[in-house]
């Protein structure tokens, strides 16, 4: 549409407004029960957020305030969408996806992360992504398996 039929100040205004979507994932979109939750959370915050600047009266300041809540909204939308909720595993004799699984590293190091599906992994926090290498190297081994990642190997000493 052609700037001269929209409100908009200029051609640059309008483009100012154009944020590019955020990646979506081509694996498919395993979550957990806590998983889905947060994802249900965070698409009902770009909805307020989106709502809340939607009563914005100047149109070129309501496109440019409304454009990074419109972005989460659609991200949100489709990865709530397209959720595959994995039951949380019962096994502890193997990594799967939702477990919390401790190796040891060669250099002595002791880790700890819980598998989940990539929107809530957060390594700092101990969860990673089920497409992570170390999870990818890890799923479908028991304790006291050994595999190699790079010039290390991760011994699995704990499921749960």
């Amino acid at each position: 549409m052609a700037v001269a039929f929209t409100k908009e100040e200029s051609f640059e205004t309008a483009s100012e407004t154009l944020i590019p979507d955020r990646p979506i994932s081509p694996h498919p979109n395993l979550v957990t029960e806590a998983g889905l939750k947060a994802l249900e959370l965070q698409l009902q915050q770009a909805r307020e957020a989106y709502d809340a600047v939607s009563t914005i009266e100047d149109v070129n300041e309501r496109r440019r305030q409304a454009a990074s809540p419109l972005r989460d909204l659609r991200y949100f939308a489709a990865r709530v969408r397209t959720a595959q909720l994995v039951p949380e595993s019962t096994s502890i004799d193997t990594v799967a996806f939702g477990s919390t699984v401790t190796f040891s590293r060669d250099d002595g190091r002791v880790q700890t992360y819980r598998i989940v599906g990539e929107d809530e992994a957060d390594p700092k926090a101990g969860s990673i992504s089920f497409v992570s290498p170390v999870a990818k190297l890890l799923i479908g081994k028991a304790v006291g398996d050994v595999v190699s990642m790079s010039d290390q190997e991760l011994e699995i000493t704990a499921i749960s």
